[in-house]
């Protein structure tokens, strides 16, 4: 699996922190960890909790990246704008049991996390944990076991909703702010990666189209 984290502006600073925990859980998993920044609050590049959906959104349809660790002061506000977009399913966990259980009930594809509201002493280690649940165990399997097969009903029947209440990414860009959407793809390593593994015809044009 890849895994994407993306970092917006207010917690920027934290995310030297936050990859190392990442990557201290899931590379030994054999997975590996892409880090679009932001990686220092100084960054030229800068990164609104907005623009964390648009990138989001464009790196998991178009096949770049399997997964996306995200978040802000509150999770909130990346969640929601995950959320905003088609095929980005975004749970917010604050702990261990909320991203387990966001992995095996809901089975999405993104987590944010809160990463200034609650995080103290100790804040490494809870994301720590919060990684090893979330990716302990195949998601899906519902939780508890019993309830696993109305669980992943639920799941088939949010899925076929999501199909008809969104329209494809490749149609939505264009319609958005063209400065917003340049600034959330405008990281060092988005072009390199984008580019060279998208899956998606329609989306490699319109992301071609927005950033000229």
């Amino acid at each position: 699996m890849k895994i994407a984290l993306i970092n917006e502006n207010s917690q920027a600073a934290k995310n030297a922190v936050i990859e190392a925990a990442l990557k201290s859980v899931v590379v030994p998993m054999g997975h590996e960890v892409v880090n679009f920044g932001m990686y220092t609050a100084e960054d030229e590049h800068q990164l609104t909790y907005v623009q964390i959906g648009i990138l989001a959104a464009v790196l998991l349809n178009g096949g770049i990246v399997d997964y996306v660790i995200t978040g802000c002061g509150t999770g909130e506000g990346a969640m929601l704008a995950c959320n905003s977009f088609p095929g980005v399913i975004c749970g917010h966990a604050e702990d261990a049991l909320d991203a387990y259980t966001f992995a095996q009930i809901n089975d999405g594809n993104a987590l944010a996390i809160p990463f200034a509201k609650g995080y103290g002493w100790g804040g490494d280690l809870n994301l720590r944990y919060i990684f090893e649940k979330l990716f302990s165990e195949p998601a899906g399997q519902g939780y508890p076991k019993e309830r696993a097969v109305p669980e992943k009903r639920n799941k088939r029947i949010l899925d076929e909703v999501r199909k008809i209440s969104y329209r494809p990414l490749a149609e939505i860009l264009p319609e958005l702010d063209r400065e917003l959407v340049k600034g959330a793809l405008a990281g060092d390593k988005f072009r390199e990666l984008f580019f060279a593994g998208c899956r998606d015809g329609a989306l490699l044009k319109a992301v071609e189209t927005v950033l000229g």
